[in-house]
């Protein structure tokens, strides 16, 4: 039986980690046949996560697959986020892939949203972890070896502290309760550098934590809200 030619949206951090390893080694119904990435074409970072493009491109070398970079301008609107996406899905049609893969777990609105940019295209998704328990999920992902860190957190949901920081046992457990466990609902992000997908752990040191806003005071008792992100600078040669 012929597999199904896949392509996989890699955002470099545990949850697209762990959607990789789940489609390579429990099932061979799927051929995965590269990964892709967005990225901030003017400060050449993964969109979201800010991390260095260079980390991205030592990822996929030691995972050994082909990575295709979705470039969109700095202030991305849907529309330019869509249509770069419209041409990354002509070109992967053409390579004969007829299935997305994404790493999302349980929002339902951006699950619809993805579905149906895909039926316009064409193309077919899956979502190997969808609606898993994200406390088991995590669980799993530190106990197979997989090695992350938190490049990024939501500032009004958790402290700066948490940037940087290794995702183990202990920070899971120093979560607030409002916080899920996978940061499914945006509140962090991290960056994958270790684990059975890699030939060898991405060498990186720890760079200044800033902070971003994306929406600013309208009086002076509101609280500023962005993100915290802490810039991972690769050791790796």
């Amino acid at each position: 039986m012929e597999r199904i030619k896949t392509a996989l949206f890699w955002s470099g951090g545990k949850d697209s980690a762990f959607a990789l390893y789940d489609l390579l080694n429990q099932s061979d119904q799927f051929e995965v046949c590269c990964l892709i990435t967005t990225v901030n074409e003017e400060f050449k970072r993964i969109s979201m996560h800010g991390v260095r493009e260079e980390l991205l491109d030592w990822q996929a070398q030691r995972i050994g697959m082909p990575l295709k970079k979705m470039y969109v301008p700095a202030s991305c609107t849907n529309e330019d986020y869509e249509n770069a996406l419209n041409k990354v899905f002509i070109d992967l049609k053409n390579e004969g892939i007829t299935t997305i893969v994404y790493g999302d777990i349980f929002l339902e609105d951006l699950k619809l949203y993805r579905e149906n940019l895909l039926n316009k295209a064409g193309l077919n998704g899956y979502f190997p972890l969808w609606k898993q328990d994200t406390a088991a999920l995590v669980a799993k992902f530190m106990n197979l070896g997989f090695l992350s860190v938190v490049c990024c957190v939501k500032s009004e949901i958790l402290d700066r502290e948490f940037c940087g920081k290794i995702i183990t046992t202990e920070f899971i457990a120093a979560l607030p309760k409002n916080v899920d466990p996978c940061g499914e609902n945006g509140e962090f992000h991290s960056f994958c550098f270790d684990g059975p997908l890699f030939s060898k752990a991405i060498e990186f040191e720890l760079g200044e934590t800033v902070f971003k806003p994306y929406s600013f005071k309208t009086d002076a008792t509101e609280k500023e809200q962005g993100f915290w992100f802490t810039d991972l600078i690769s050791n790796d040669k």
